[in-house]
């Protein structure tokens, strides 16, 4: 850690290294209009791998209906050059899901579900109750295959349909997820609506149940508040954020939501502290600029912005 780290009480609580958990090639582009090549998707994956990024969510084995966007996902999945060292993970709905994943040579798989009740029906078609049941038929077995399970809580601060959502909620969800075996659980802030003071909440009750190491960032930059909140987290003792180049991503059922937190603006903020990660930032806008030309739009990281408008001049 810097000297200036060390010396500021302010800053004295922070992690010495923090792994970063991309989601952009899944969480990013799952949402975009223009359909992806295969082939983009698995250059842009080998990339990524160069970059010093420790985890990598590469797809999702839905239902192609769902997210034709991923409908790719096995041929993806066999197609990237696995780097040692590297994790690569992907989004698993139920055990038809799993099975795929497994045949295409995945070790680690997440389940996905949200804390308001509205939002999960309208997410997943199922109850919350309904959904924790469906979640046993996929853990279980995913580690008896020899595979990590991660899992996503959704709508943690806030819902598009229900408005702000009891702590209480997310407690209850995370103790009966720890409960079925995952080894991480990932907290998101899928509207974008999260304030520092409402993380410190949730983190502190949380805390209470379970060790934060057990626990992951995952906020989207709707309202520019995504790395505030990660401060926040990180002071209390989080040391995993979820992010995605370029600022990608959204979420079709939470109107207005903007992309992710953009892994660039992430690992600037944390090597101006003096926090490790491993990554290397030109490396990243590297990727980053290749993937705002396949998907022929311009990404939204301001550390992205800034660096391809100080390249112009």
């Amino acid at each position: 850690m810097s000297a200036q780290s060390q010396s500021s009480p302010l800053f004295s609580g922070l992690p010495s290294r923090v792994t970063v958990y991309e989601v952009g090639p899944r969480d990013g582009l799952q949402n975009e209009q223009r359909m992806v090549p295969t082939a983009d998707k698995i250059a842009l994956i080998n990339a990524l791998s160069q970059t010093g990024l420790p985890q990598i969510e590469i797809t999702s084995f839905v239902n192609p209906k769902w997210i034709p966007q991923l409908a790719d996902a096995s041929e993806v999945a066999r197609g990237i050059t696995r780097r040692a060292g590297v994790g690569y993970s992907c989004l698993v709905p139920n055990r038809r899901g799993l099975d795929s994943a497994l045949d295409a040579g995945m070790k680690e798989v997440a389940v996905f579900m949200s804390a308001s009740e509205t939002h999960n029906k309208k997410n997943i078609n199922k109850t919350i109750a309904e959904t924790l049941v469906a979640f046993e038929e996929v853990v279980v077995p995913a580690q008896q295959a020899g595979a990590r399970v991660r899992a996503y809580v959704s709508t943690v601060y806030g819902c598009p349909y229900e408005g702000k959502v009891d702590p209480e909620a997310t407690v209850r969800l995370v103790e009966k997820l720890l409960r079925l075996g995952v080894y991480q659980i990932s907290l998101g802030d899928t509207i974008g609506v999260a304030t520092p003071r409402q993380v410190e909440d949730v983190l502190r009750r949380l805390g209470a149940l379970c060790s934060l190491d057990q626990l992951a960032l995952h906020f989207h930059d709707t309202r520019g508040t995504a790395l505030a909140n990660v401060l926040v987290g990180l002071q209390l003792g989080i040391t995993t954020v979820d992010s995605a180049l370029g600022g990608l991503g959204g979420c079709p059922y939470a109107p207005g939501a903007s992309g992710n937190l953009a892994t660039e603006d992430l690992i600037y903020m944390l090597d101006g502290m003096g926090v490790q990660t491993g990554v290397n930032l030109d490396a990243l806008v590297d990727c980053s600029r290749q993937v705002g030309t396949i998907i022929g739009r311009e990404l939204p990281s301001k550390y992205l912005k800034a660096h391809l408008a100080a390249c112009r001049r």
